[in-house]
């Protein structure tokens, strides 16, 4: 790696917060605490938070389908088969994918950045993540079938991209500005945004990857690169924010004290709560076959709505508190908070996830688990 930072709070104040190695490696820049990051999918909890705000406001309900608010949605068809031309056979959907099945990744939809399915094909044929607007994407994705039948299997996918543009519609606002005046702003997230404004581009960390017998190289990106040194084209709700550990720590401390922070209110207790409980259905729980990167989704690791949850921690091998809810991002970036122990974590570097990447959300669990000695105070 490159740089850290890190940053640990328990019962709401910061107890150990630090920054290590190079924001830059080729001008020895140092990293430094209010460093800025590209925190990808770690993007998705705050699209979640959105989602249900707009949720409290009787916008959408979990059972609904998603063409109702959707219309584009209405005729989709689910992938079969390749015929014998190989030409994709479609079917028809035992029920329309609906709302908390996009909130959790049950709806049929894939990412075409991470599977090699004749579906992921063609969404990287299509050009889903490159669309030049929410609208764009939306219309792109109707013509492409889902890649299973709603609600039998867990597949990661653009299902929080749907979701900016849900927020955008059923709020009327910008996806952007919705999260600005409604989440950044109130919670004084003064750092996070889509893009790094000119100002602040002297914070902004260089990414890196691992190149075999080169060590670390300096990159774009690649299959999840964007341009964040202007505003984007299309405000990805699945991956396109940038923020600094601090930011996120307010973020993460929200959503531990149950939609609350310093007296300001984002979300009721039970939504909050309604966001951390795992949706997956038994069926896919028990399959043991649906995962991302380090983790995989069985009877000990579930899944919220837009967030990953410990459902019985010592069975993974981890020290959380049961219910710990967390998520990580392409880059590296990670974090965890856990109701149970009153704690939240953020660490952020810059390089990205690949094969033999160290699991640093379960490295520094171990190590913050270990120094809790006395969990009842």
């Amino acid at each position: 790696m490159a740089g850290v930072v890190t940053v640990l709070a328990r019962h709401g104040k910061v107890v150990d917060f630090r920054a290590y190695g190079k924001r830059d490696v080729a001008s020895g820049a140092p990293m430094e605490k209010d460093a800025i990051f590209r925190i990808y999918s770690m993007t998705k909890p705050v699209t979640g938070v959105a989602m249900m705000m707009l949720y409290e406001q009787g916008k959408w309900n979990p059972n609904d389908p998603i063409a109702k608010y959707i219309p584009e949605f209405t005729h989709l068809k689910v992938f079969k088969a390749v015929d014998g031309e190989g030409k994709p056979v479609l079917e028809d959907p035992v029920h329309q994918p609906t709302m908390g099945e996009l909130m959790s990744h049950t709806a049929g939809f894939t990412y075409g950045i991470f599977g090699n399915t004749p579906v992921d094909k063609m969404y990287r044929d299509a050009k889903v993540l490159g669309a030049d607007s929410l609208q764009d994407m939306i219309d792109r994705l109707a013509k492409l079938p889902l890649l299973y039948q709603p609600g039998t299997k867990w597949v990661y996918s653009v299902g929080v991209d749907i979701q900016g543009y849900l927020v955008e519609k059923l709020s009327g606002r910008p996806f952007g500005d919705f999260l600005r005046e409604n989440i950044f702003t109130p919670l004084g997230m003064k750092d996070t945004a889509f893009f790094v404004a000119p100002e602040k581009a002297n914070r902004f960390a260089t990414m890196y990857a691992m190149a075999p017998g080169r060590g670390l190289v300096a990159t774009d990106g690649g299959q999840v690169a964007m341009n964040y040194l202007k505003p984007p084209k299309m405000a990805s709700g699945g991956g396109g924010l940038v923020s600094t550990a601090t930011d996120y720590l307010r973020f993460s401390q929200m959503m531990l004290n149950g939609g609350e922070l310093d007296g300001v209110r984002i979300l009721s207790p039970l939504t909050m709560k309604v966001m951390r409980t795992n949706h997956l259905a038994p069926s896919i729980v028990k399959s043991n076959e649906f995962g991302i990167s380090f983790f995989r989704i069985n009877r000990a690791f579930g899944f919220g709505y837009d967030l990953g949850i410990f459902t019985h921690p010592a069975l993974a091998g981890e020290t959380v508190g049961k219910g710990s809810a967390m998520w990580e991002g392409a880059a590296g970036t990670w974090f965890w908070l856990d109701p149970e122990n009153d704690l939240t974590f953020v660490g952020m570097i810059q390089r990205l996830i690949a094969s033999g990447s160290p699991d640093m959300g379960s490295e520094t669990r171990r190590a913050v688990y270990q120094a809790l000695v006395h969990p009842e105070k």
